[in-house]
């Protein structure tokens, strides 16, 4: 009788993990808001390692541009974002199963692998290893190298160019196509 309860809870995790994985709720991503304006919109999409740079830039920019609204949120790929997401879920079914001292494998009918004897013989280094290994598996699908800006349409990708902008090189962009957007806001529209 437990181990049939066993095999539900655990399917039950599984399904649960799985749709936390699977389902488009980005209410993990960090959004930061730096000022309330009026004006366009330029988005940053950016990993937390460039958090400073973000700042730095949004602090020039509002004195550049003080009607612009500016916001920055974490660049999470989708499909990298589930990985992670259901790796982080299995990591810690894997722990939960190593400390209670169950046998995944014998639930399935197979013979349990060396490694899972050796864990329960070594549980804290068995929970251990597991959690710092998949902690690295999910820190590198996370960390895209990204800092992509986006003023109404992408104005910069460093994931396509390589480098971050420079400030000068960010001011004529943005100069450029808010430009481009009062030349489009000035021109007559016709009706047909």
């Amino acid at each position: 009788m437990a181990a049939k309860w066993l095999r539900l809870s655990l399917l039950l995790l599984g399904f649960c993990s799985l749709h936390h994985a699977t389902s488009g709720d980005s209410s993990g991503v960090k959004k930061m808001k730096m000022q309330f304006a009026t004006g366009p919109l330029l988005k940053f999409q950016i990993i937390s390692g460039y958090k400073r740079v973000f700042e730095e830039y949004t602090q020039a920019l509002y004195q550049r541009y003080p009607d612009i609204r500016i916001e920055g949120e974490n660049y999470l790929p989708i499909p990298l974002y589930h990985i992670a997401s259901f790796l982080s879920m299995f990591k810690l079914l894997v722990i939960g199963m190593i400390i209670i001292g169950r046998d995944p494998f014998a639930l399935f009918g197979m013979p349990a692998p060396g490694v899972w004897e050796w864990g329960q013989t070594n549980k804290i280094y068995a929970c251990m290893m597991v959690f710092f290994l998949s902690n690295m598996i999910e820190n590198q699908l996370m960390s895209t190298g990204a800092f992509e800006i986006t003023l109404n349409v992408p104005v910069w990708s460093k994931l396509e160019s390589g480098h971050l902008p420079s400030m000068q090189q960010l001011v004529q962009i943005l100069d450029n196509e808010m430009k481009m957007n009062v030349h489009m806001d000035t021109r007559p529209h016709h009706h047909s």
